[in-house]
């Protein structure tokens, strides 16, 4: 069988929403106040593992709703899945009293306005924490809740920028590249699910308090960079831009095949690297002098890659994944998502499934990314219609039908 076998955009396994799996985070609460990436990351995973995510949207809802593919929130239905939503009126002069309500048996609140928007509404952590002791606040922004730029607007894009890692990304003599999606977002999500459990440990475990993190884009995509500033104190210069060849290890870069393919090959180590120059029959290399260790084949990397590149160049992607594969060469395809989808590993795995849904008929949506033997992530449920679960927010918080009544009637809530 084809290391590559594939099934054009197809051959992906039927999942089915599993609202009855429970989860290691099962009955922990979290009020998600958030809107678009970085926070929808963060709370997406943690209802994976089972937590109650209480999505808490604007009458227009998360900014992720407008993000649409011929007219289907395919962002939203990814980050969306798992949450209930509850639509209120922040204009409504009792948004901020429902919201308070809401606050005790709460586990963790999730936001990202700009710093200082909470303290204007009212309901400044200390407050928060005084509705609720145990609370832990995770706070997202662009630049931080202090510093000179604090206030400023923070997208992922300004971050990727302003941290260097698009100075550092894309070819020598092209302009610098931004990331074709939310890395800054995404990493800042993910650092914050860490953060927050971390958190969260400390009051289920050690009887702590709760607390507020502190969560800017800038910096978990700032640390993701590495030895950057140590790098240019030793050398005094900056990171050049490369392209996919790495200026830590050689060789290390894409490669144009017969076929016009491309395939990544990474050899990251002495051995690894030694192997791919005896696989290619170029074992003579491993003692010249400009390719005998990782400095020098890094110093040497243009001719490397181009005794690599011509070795590739003469067989077709297919060739040359089960040749070096054969060589236990660290060698891969560079897919599009029609391959990815495709894949047989992908589809053994089932790291895509489609699940049902009500816009497209199918949904093909990753899987829960880390897969615990014990207490498994599952999707319970695909994202929420705007305002779907509002009802049964304020009743689960003690709101009397009445209440609920009046809310909505009032304008001051949306039910779907």
């Amino acid at each position: 069988m084809s290391p590559l076998e594939t099934t054009r955009g197809g051959g992906l396994p039927r999942a089915d929403y599993t609202p009855e799996a429970t989860g290691p985070l099962q009955g922990v609460r979290v009020l998600d106040l958030s809107r678009l990436v970085a926070g929808n990351t963060l709370t997406q995973h943690l209802a994976d593992f089972g937590a109650t995510v209480d999505k808490v949207e604007p009458r227009d809802g998360d900014t992720l709703r407008g993000w649409r593919v011929r007219g289907v929130e395919t962002a939203w239905k990814v980050h969306g899945r798992g949450k209930r939503s509850l639509c209120i009126d922040f204009r409504h002069g009792e948004a901020i009293p429902l919201i308070r309500r809401l606050v005790p048996g709460a586990a963790m609140l999730v936001e990202s306005f700009r710093p200082g928007t909470l303290e204007a509404m009212g309901l400044a952590p200390e407050e928060l924490l005084r509705l609720e002791p145990r609370l832990i606040i995770v706070r997202i922004s662009g630049w931080g809740q202090d510093g000179p730029y604090s206030r400023r607007p923070g997208f992922g894009t300004l971050v990727e920028g302003f941290t260097g890692f698009a100075e550092m990304n894309g070819f020598a003599d092209r302009e610098p590249v931004l990331p074709p999606m939310y890395l800054a977002d995404t990493i800042a999500g993910l650092t914050g699910a860490f953060a927050a459990m971390a958190a969260l440990r400390e009051v289920e475990m050690r009887g702590g308090q709760g607390q507020v993190i502190d969560l800017p884009l800038l910096d978990p995509l700032f640390t993701a960079l590495g030895p950057q500033a140590a790098n240019y104190r030793l050398t005094g210069k900056t990171k050049p831009r490369t392209g996919s060849r790495s200026t830590g290890a050689a060789p290390r870069n894409v490669y144009r095949t017969r076929d016009d393919g491309w395939v990544c090959l990474s050899a990251s180590t002495q051995g690894m690297a030694e192997r791919v120059l005896r696989s290619i029959g170029r074992g003579d290399l491993i003692d010249d002098p400009r390719f005998r260790t990782n400095e020098q084949r890094v110093a040497h990397g243009e001719e490397l890659d181009a005794i690599i590149g011509a070795f590739i160049a003469r067989r077709t992607l297919e060739e040359n994944v089960a040749f070096f594969e054969a060589a236990e060469v660290t060698i891969g395809p560079v897919n599009d998502i029609v391959r990815v989808m495709g894949d047989r590993h992908v589809r053994a795995r089932a790291l895509l499934a489609e699940y049902p849904d009500e816009d497209m008929g199918s949904f093909p949506m990753h899987a829960v990314p880390a897969r615990l033997s014990g207490t498994p992530g599952a999707i319970r449920a695909p994202a929420p219609r705007l305002g779907q679960h509002s009802r049964d927010i304020l009743a689960a918080q003690g709101f009397s039908p009445d209440e609920i009544a009046a809310a909505a009637a009032s304008g001051l809530v949306v039910t779907a």
